[in-house]
């Protein structure tokens, strides 16, 4: 086995990166985060934001992964 860390662990402090530090998080927010968004926005009760960013996208779906009680 080779002296470098796992890559599977290593993708993982990748996803808890704080978006404001994505190099691409100002790109417009991927087609799985917007299929996600729409459907947590409806179970909120919220209006989905469609030209929202990457990193501005996660930072919502956080928060109303939050109030709806998914992602847990």
């Amino acid at each position: 086995m080779s002296e470098q860390g796992d890559p599977r662990q290593e993708a993982n402090t990748n996803t808890q990166k704080d978006p404001d530090d994505w190099v691409t998080g100002d790109e417009a927010m991927t087609g799985a985060q917007a299929s996600y968004l729409e459907t947590l926005s409806q179970e909120a009760g919220e209006e989905f934001d469609p030209s929202l960013t990457k990193a501005q996208a996660s930072r919502r779906i956080d928060e109303l992964q939050e109030r709806t009680g998914r992602g847990r």
